[in-house]
């Protein structure tokens, strides 16, 4: 069920933002508000745009080496934990995320409907910058002990909320793009738990109350300053709401929805 809802949630955003005319005018509006570009962006300076700066993982020429780094640290904690179904459903998680990502930007068509100029006709569904950060947390929650599990999904958002909202922000993808690569993710983390053996599945993740309320305001706050720009409140607000919307999705998957994907129906006791 998880999975089958995240993916109508995918379907859903793809139909409704890139395939009317009016879901494109709406996201095409957002680059006319302030300056083009992405130098007005509070996060540019840590962005890996601008000449000599340092990207912050996975931004311009970080992807691939983040991306390389997250699959050794899926090997390793598979190795060290020896849990090697969760481990292959991990790197199922990420391979399958991140190269999905990448077949379907190419593939899924984007009908020019509003008339846009050519620089917003170019396919960017989904995000590949927001996919690995979404990714790599579901990935490495199969694979982590569960007295620790809440505490590396709350790292895990926090890092998302922060590239969600600079992918949004900085002009590189729409809304849409950023939320598709999270519901993408979302996908593949509920089809490995649910297609892991009864008992290879990871046990329940019980994250406390404080833990949840503190990790999404924080989330909430990261995203606002990630996505702020200095010449238009609304796209600073859209980019900041939807990173918002992406760390919940996120959590509620690697939290909310633990007990519920990885519980399997026993048989009644015969008398």
């Amino acid at each position: 069920m998880p999975a089958l809802l995240y993916t109508l949630g995918f379907l859903t955003v793809y139909v409704l933002a890139v395939c009317t005319p009016w879901g494109q005018r709406a996201e095409n509006a957002l680059f006319g508000l302030g300056e083009q570009g992405s130098e007005k962006a509070w996060i540019y300076p840590l962005s890996g745009a601008e000449y000599g700066s340092t990207p912050l993982p996975p931004m311009e020429l970080s992807a691939k080496p983040t991306v390389m780094v997250g699959l050794a640290l899926i090997v390793v904690l598979t190795l060290v934990r020896r849990c090697w179904w969760p481990g292959c459903a991990a790197l199922a998680v990420f391979v399958l995320t991140t190269g999905g990502n990448d077949v379907l930007k190419s593939t899924l068509p984007r009908p020019d409907l509003a008339g846009a100029p050519a620089n917003l006709l170019d396919g960017g569904f989904p995000s590949g910058h927001t996919a690995i950060p979404a990714a790599l947390t579901l990935a490495v929650l199969l694979v982590v002990s569960p007295r620790i599990r809440p505490y590396v999904a709350t790292a895990g958002v926090l890092w998302l909320a922060c590239i969600a909202a600079a992918s949004a922000t900085m002009g590189g993808h729409r809304p849409s793009e950023v939320l598709g690569a999270t519901l993408l993710a979302c996908v593949c983390h509920g089809l490995a738990t649910w297609l892991l053996p009864a008992s290879a599945a990871p046990g329940a993740t019980r994250s406390p109350r404080a833990l949840t309320v503190t990790t999404l305001t924080l989330a909430l706050a990261i995203a606002l300053v990630s996505g702020a720009r200095s010449d238009t409140l609304t796209r600073s607000l859209v980019s900041a709401a939807t990173a918002f919307i992406c760390t919940v999705l996120v959590w509620y998957a690697a939290v909310g929805r633990s007990s519920a994907q990885t519980a399997r129906p026993t048989a009644p006791a015969r008398g």
